[in-house]
């Protein structure tokens, strides 16, 4: 769960969102910020693995928290945190003990206003019943509308006297996870294929990665005797949503669609539907098989244009070029 909260009382530098910083050392005050909201969001947290009590025990010193923070009181934030507590910011910065918590927000609360918190906090985990673990993600909103700071959190809180306390907190540069994971099954088909078709024309097909993996980039194109017939760019993605691969299809006409995409063996089979330049509704189911590391097999089936079938294409053998 995600929440946002309008922090009138934090005074901190904003590291961009690529990690420089606008203000030189001044990383530690803000991961202070980042990690207190992280830790003691009220309903902020998915405590799936927490008992009941303990949820509520540390939902009490969030609001306490939050009270605190707003009314810039540094020792009544650092009363949240054990005597030998330690802290260290994604760039190795180490902070000892609660005096020296203390100071932190003490120097914090003097320098910035207006900035807002987002909380994501994925687990919250008790280890025993007197020490417990929390893992999530933060983001900072500084009051001029620059790019937010994203950090991860771990914190481990620990219970002493009826009351639980911050003892060790640590933060990493935020990453987004690559959907790299749900297509590297088609990592095989990187590259640049090339093969003969009738009447002297040649398909190509060049693959490869975006930027990040998240996505496969593919272009499919025809030419007969040199001469370019028509070509396709398709963005072949992870739906999340649906919990397969996807394809986003557009035509070099003007055309568009998309795919759905399961695997068969080895082979992958993909049932598209496009809206043609014209208007019609087109739809065909594609094949596209590894032969071996520098040879793949692409057929058409199922082929239709407003209703009416279409023949079958007989199956295209490619040959890696690249």
């Amino acid at each position: 769960m995600s929440r946002e909260y309008s922090a009138s009382g934090i005074t901190a530098p904003i590291e961009r969102a690529d990690g420089a910083m606008r203000k030189q050392g001044t990383g530690t005050f803000l991961s202070l910020a980042v990690l207190m909201f992280g830790l003691l969001a009220p309903s902020g947290f998915a405590a799936e693995d927490a008992g009941d009590e303990a949820k509520a025990a540390i939902q009490k010193q969030a609001e306490t928290f939050v009270e605190a923070f707003h009314k810039g009181e540094a020792s009544a934030v650092a009363a949240l945190w054990t005597e030998d507590c330690d802290f260290i910011d994604q760039a190795g910065h180490r902070l000892k003990g609660r005096k020296a918590i203390e100071k932190s927000f003490a120097d914090l609360f003097a320098e910035t206003k207006g900035l807002k918190v987002r909380i994501e906090s994925d687990s919250l985990r008790l280890v025993t019943p007197e020490v417990a673990i929390e893992d999530g993600t933060t983001e900072v909103f500084p009051p001029d509308g620059a790019p937010p700071s994203r950090a991860r959190f771990t914190n481990v809180l620990v219970k002493k006297d009826g009351q639980w306390l911050l003892s060790s907190v640590r933060t990493a540069p935020f990453v987004a996870a690559s959907s790299y994971r749900h297509l590297r099954g088609l990592e095989w088909a990187i590259g640049e294929w090339a093969g003969e078709a009738k009447e002297g024309g040649v398909e190509r097909l060049s693959v490869a990665w975006s930027d990040n993996q998240n996505f496969v980039k593919a272009t499919f194109s025809t030419t007969i005797r040199n001469v370019p017939v028509g070509s396709a760019t398709h963005r072949i993605g992870w739906d999340p949503a649906a919990k397969r691969i996807r394809s986003w299809i557009f035509d070099a006409t003007g055309g568009f669609g998309g795919g759905a995409w399961s695997r068969d063996g080895k082979s992958w089979v993909v049932k598209t539907t496009s809206v043609l330049q014209d208007g019609k509704k087109a739809a065909a189911t594609y094949i596209l098989t590894p032969v071996d590391a520098d040879t793949i097999t692409l057929q058409a089936r199922d082929r239709s244009e407003d209703g009416k079938e279409l023949p079958n294409i007989k199956e295209l053998k490619m040959k890696r070029v690249k």
